[in-house]
């Protein structure tokens, strides 16, 4: 279902068929442009954040942003960015963000997100959390009327010491909305282990999420759950690539 949002839109400057990297890497271009000399900046984790680390590489190439300093949400990201020689730092060392730009995959219309299915959430969080602006980068296949919309996997991060127990609980804890609780696995067919040596239970929902901020505290309520993948009252702004342009939402 497409989600009409109130947006200002910036027209391609010529119509043309676009791949989804097409409109992937429209949106981390826009995002690039609240960039500034002398940030530092929360690195996100995923395909389009990748395009979004890789703009800030070639502009720091280039001359054109000069000291900048990138805390890393992943160590997939990290490696990305240690080879296009943009300098790195952790939270610890620079536990004041000025800007986080990464991807999501969901948006509701209030900008609260799904992250998570690439499975970087708990870092993801702890350096958007840390920042002063947080913009996100889409393609309009991303917005939902609430999130759990898509039908794809809503992640929460489980320590490895009885995953099994905590996915029953967490199905059973929207049983009424349809959810189906899965381990995540990897291309072998194994648990897949995030770069905090835990496993990621992803949960499938018939219908939207109902009340998300409830739902994200019942969530963390269980122990031996990390992080889930509810970024809510996050985002500062949204900048979405489609068919016509690329639009940005603000708070």
């Amino acid at each position: 279902m497409m989600i009409r949002f109130p947006i200002s839109l910036f027209p391609l400057s010529a119509p043309a068929a676009l791949t989804q990297d097409d409109l992937k890497k429209l949106a981390a271009v826009k995002a690039v442009e609240y960039v500034s000399s002398g940030m530092v900046l929360g690195l996100g984790t995923g395909s389009t954040a990748a395009f979004v680390v890789a703009e800030i590489g070639a502009l720091l190439s280039s001359g054109k942003l000069t000291d900048i300093v990138g805390v890393p949400t992943s160590k997939r990201t990290y490696e990305q960015a240690l080879s296009l020689g943009i300098p790195l730092s952790t939270l610890d060392g620079h536990p004041r963000i000025d800007l986080a730009i990464d991807g999501a995959d969901e948006v509701d219309p209030d900008l609260n997100l799904v992250k998570g299915r690439g499975g970087a959430l708990l870092r993801e969080k702890m350096v958007e959390a840390a920042s002063e602006k947080f913009v996100v980068v889409v393609d309009d296949t991303k917005l939902v009327s609430g999130l759990g919309g898509s039908g794809l996997a809503m992640p929460v991060e489980v320590v490895q010491f009885c995953w099994k127990y905590n996915l029953t609980r967490l199905q059973e804890l929207f049983r009424e909305q349809g959810c189906e609780a899965k381990l995540r696995l990897d291309d072998g067919g194994k648990p897949y282990v995030t770069d905090n040596a835990n496993y990621i239970v992803d949960l499938y929902f018939e219908t939207p999420i109902k009340d998300a901020a409830a739902a994200g505290e019942e969530i963390s309520a269980f122990e031996g759950v990390v992080e889930h993948g509810l970024f809510l009252d996050m985002a500062t702004a949204v900048i979405i690539a489609g068919k016509d342009g690329v639009a940005v939402k603000a708070k």
